[in-house]
């Protein structure tokens, strides 16, 4: 293609920072409002859509994605004070419905529609974030995320009835409807807007309230229960003891695992004075369950793959389940005791226990990903989803007193569709670093010269990446591309050394395991440079971000989604000074050095050939602002030397990625797949 791109306006803005000279050309992109930005955004689309309408593969994996997003699919259920709800979707909507019913039996056999999240927006944007459930079974308290932003209003619905209840709060984020025992109220996190609260607001958010709302009472009267606002980067997430004594709350700073425990006891008079269990940031501590008068906590306290400890209200730790060998992931209180979610070498494990820690049974319950785990201690009924590259979820119930396994299929209404291939899951090492990825490819074809080669990463916030479902994945594959997932420093799938061993001055870590894996992936012939395409979302992004800069020449497509590209000004917009646990602050000079290292847009150099790329974004992405692609897409059209194009893809009423409409996922699937097999030589027939 020419490189005749849409003009991109350079301004002379130069910052002064630690003595550092920083041009920022195209700071005017920081307002998504202004006519400027709409009139950039406008003009890219048109651009980017005039070239991926000249690809002969976009048709072949339009078709593709459709198909595989109209495959009727279900979620995990859940049980909650009494009731069975479920997720659902025949594959023609938007939106999953959620459905209810007051046995399992009856859930399976079809259940009641509680509520249609399609009906609360003509486009489909608007979405279900979270839905509770009052401990007397009458109230399901749902939250609404508009056009995908993480703003939230939550609302009432009576579950027998399904009526709405006169009762809503608004200015939510980061939360879901905590009940109080009596089901008269509950709490939230309550953030003040900067201005707009409709998802394309860029402010730095303030800190957070945890707030009480009573049943019927105006918002204006609600309680202010825990607030700090002297840090911004403080995050309240409350829960209440299955024996209804006390209102356990987990404070964290920003992203950091590191968690301070508070427990208020709840009493007929309301909430007495918080007793601090752990009072400083120094460990992960997760509250699981009560055991008589003890906290049952999962914790990394001397054990980076964790364990779980009893725990006094001193905050005096016990021993209950020793550190082993795999990862502690999860841990959930069941009637019979405990299950944990283990990862062994980035594959889950699904274990029951008995409440003092014995009596270890594995469940046998395959997957490559775990979609879902609900369990309670009032329930023997667990409830668990899996998922694999191909397939969606598949639920099981395991009664946690005898261990036996029930999969759920008829969960899911109605069949055809797309038929995924069969596929073949290999382990791998890329050696050197010992980075450890999955190379996945489709199960009958010949792969003894390279073939074209999508890579996915992440490395970061201690998030595991595993084999699991993502849509583009087997449309990728029954196209007869390989598939490789990497696991990566920085992630959570090997423990806190490992997350540790990615992030701050380590940051660099990820990137050369990236690089690491794809030169083992060039070096056994898996690929060359000329076929592989690499792809993220959000910090996965701005790993491509920063090894397409580094390494250019060793990608013939990168595909960055909704990353993080300017690692000088990140924390200045929305919630992105809760990331610095990872990253580190740019206002400390004593880390600036290491982000100005390998920020994608600062380190992207005129006359260099970059790889064809294609960047995408959403209009209402109020988590990562789209100022980042904005910016970086402007920055790489003009410093580009080779005629790969370099274009970006700008969703409309859409945000980071969670609730976002059927056709939407399909379409913006099917744009990325297509570009990155034109520019790697995949053929689709």
């Amino acid at each position: 293609m020419t490189a005749a791109y849409p003009e991109s306006r350079r301004d002379d803005v130069v910052d002064t920072l630690h003595g550092h000279q920083i041009a920022d050309p195209y700071r005017w992109l920081e307002d998504p409002d202004s006519a400027d930005t709409q009139d950039w955004v406008r003009r890219q689309n048109e651009f980017t859509q005039a070239e991926l309408s000249t690809y002969r593969e976009r048709e072949w994996f339009e078709a593709t994605m459709s198909a595989i997003l109209a495959r009727p699919r279900a979620g995990v259920p859940a049980k909650k004070a009494g009731w069975y709800f479920a997720g659902r979707n025949d594959g023609t909507q938007a939106q999953d419905v959620v459905y209810v019913a007051e046995s399992l039996e009856e859930l399976l056999a079809g259940g009641r529609i509680l509520i249609d999240p399609n009906t609360l927006s003509a486009d489909g944007t608007d979405s279900l974030g979270s839905f509770t459930v009052s401990p007397d079974g009458k109230y399901f308290a749902y939250g609404i995320n508009e056009s995908g932003s993480d703003w939230t209003t939550f609302r009432l619905l009576d579950i027998a009835t399904g009526t709405s209840v006169d009762d809503g709060v608004t200015e939510a984020k980061f939360c879901e409807a905590t009940w109080l025992p009596d089901s008269s109220a509950y709490l939230y996190l309550h953030y003040p807007p900067t201005g707009r609260s409709e998802g394309t607001e860029t402010k730095s958010l303030t800190g957070g309230r945890l707030m009480l709302h009573k049943v019927g009472d105006p918002q204006s009267s609600d309680e202010l229960v825990l607030s700090f606002p002297d840090q911004d980067r403080f995050f309240i997430t409350p829960e209440v003891s299955e024996d209804d004594r006390y209102l356990v709350v987990h404070i964290s700073e920003g992203t950091d695992p590191a968690t301070r425990l508070w427990v208020f006891p709840i009493t007929s008079d309301g909430l007495g004075d918080p007793v601090k269990v752990v009072d400083e940031f120094t460990d992960e501590i997760a509250f699981v369950r009560m055991s008589g008068d003890q906290l049952v906590l999962r914790t990394d306290r001397d054990a980076s793959r964790g364990r779980v400890v009893l725990s006094s209200l001193d905050g005096t730790f016990t021993d209950l389940i020793s550190e082993g060998e795999a990862t502690l992931q999860a841990v959930r209180g069941t009637a019979a005791g405990l299950t944990t979610l283990t990862l062994v070498d980035a594959q889950p494990v699904l274990t029951l226990y008995a409440l003092d820690g014995s009596g270890a049974r594995v469940v046998d319950v395959p997957g490559g990903g775990v979609v879902g785990l609900n369990a309670s201690p009032e329930y023997d009924e667990i409830f668990v989803g899996l998922s694999t590259t191909t397939d969606p979820t598949l639920s099981y119930v395991v009664s946690a007193d005898s261990g036996s396994v029930r999969a759920l299929p008829e969960l899911v209404r109605g069949g055809g569709g797309f038929t995924p291939p069969s596929v073949t899951v290999t382990r791998r090492i890329a050696p050197g670093r010992d980075v450890p990825y999955f190379l996945i490819t489709r199960s009958d074809l010949d792969f003894s010269q390279p073939r074209p080669t999508l890579m996915w990463g992440y490395g970061g916030f201690r998030i595991p990446v595993l084999a699991d479902y993502r849509p583009g994945w087997p449309a990728w594959l029954a196209a007869g591309g390989v598939l490789v997932i990497a696991n990566l420093r920085g992630g959570g799938e090997y423990g806190s050394d490992w997350h540790d061993a990615g992030r701050l001055k380590n940051k660099q870590n990820v990137f050369d395991d990236f690089i690491a894996v794809a030169e083992h992936l060039r070096d056994t012939n898996v690929t060359t440079p000329e076929q592989l395409a690499i792809h993220g979302r959000s910090n996965g992004g701005l790993l491509v971000g920063a090894v397409m800069a580094q390494r250019p020449d060793l990608f013939a497509v990168a595909l960055p989604g909704v990353g993080v590209m300017d690692m000088l000004r990140f924390h200045l917009f929305t919630v992105g000074a809760a990331w610095a646990s990872d990253f580190g602050h740019p206002d400390d000079e004593s880390q600036f050095a290491d982000l100005l290292a390998y920020s994608p847009l600062h380190s992207l150099r005129d006359g260099t050939a970059y790889p064809a790329t294609l960047v995408v974004t959403g209009d209402h992405d109020d988590r990562v602002v789209p100022l980042h692609s904005h910016k970086f897409i402007a920055t790489l059209q003009h410093a580009q030397s080779s005629p790969a194009p370099i274009l970006t893809r700008i969703e409309v009423n859409t945000g980071h990625g969670f609730g976002k409409p059927a056709a939407m996922i399909a379409s913006e699937w099917a744009d990325l797949l297509a570009f990155a097999a034109h520019h790697t030589g995949l053929r689709v027939e």
